[in-house]
């Protein structure tokens, strides 16, 4: 499972379905590694309809596809795995859901959620938000970065950061012995979205 440039689809595109497909898989293209798929907006039909669609181009180039919170998508659309929230359903129910050849990613946004989270149930943590984004206007307090290390070093899975993330980022989160980057804005923004993917691939490659 590599989380190096993990790439959280824009809430609310999935309205304007061919801007996301190319959107997704120019991501991929540029180097993303794992791609979520995320809109509170959508049906659950509009999501397993894309996520079918996007599991079938991004198996080939061994980019996994994770959707964010409903179970009943991924069993629809053959997804890899599921991310849940702190607000979603529980960790361990999710998991007993999912089956164990799936993926579970859970966002981890204080120390306490941390210690709180059921051992031996999820493959990989979420921390954020590092700093405020526009993305989520329902983000917690962001944390700093010397909190996101400690919440790092604490965590028996491997960690990706995540709240306004982007290349300039990559030497410290390294240092600081996260996994990957989530990025939205990063890429989702960026004049040339294939473009932005590569440069934060080889951006992390080179440290």
């Amino acid at each position: 499972m590599n989380l190096s440039i993990y790439f959280v689809t824009p809430d609310g595109w999935l309205s304007r379905r061919a801007a996301l497909e190319a959107l997704v898989l120019a991501a991929a293209r540029g180097g993303a590694t794992m791609v979520q798929l995320r809109d509170k907006q959508a049906s659950d039909a509009e999501m397993a309809e894309a996520a079918r669609w996007l599991k079938a181009r991004l198996a080939p180039l061994g980019v996994p596809l994770i959707v964010n919170d409903r179970v009943e998508v991924m069993r629809a659309s053959g997804a890899d795995g599921v991310h849940v929230g702190q607000t979603d359903a529980p960790a361990a129910e999710t998991r007993r859901r999912i089956g164990s050849d799936r993926v579970l990613g859970l966002s981890i946004e204080t120390e306490a959620q941390l210690a709180a989270m059921p051992a031996g149930i999820v493959d990989y943590i979420g921390i954020g938000p590092l700093r405020s984004t526009a993305s989520k206007t329902d983000a917690a307090t962001p944390l700093g970065i010397e909190r996101l290390a400690g919440i790092v070093r604490a965590s028996p899975v491997p960690a990706v950061a995540i709240g306004g993330v982007g290349l300039a980022d990559i030497p410290a989160l390294k240092a600081c012995g996260t996994a990957g980057m989530a990025v939205i804005s990063a890429i989702a923004a960026a004049a040339a979205p294939e473009a932005a993917a590569r440069a934060l691939a080889e951006g992390w490659a080179a440290r």
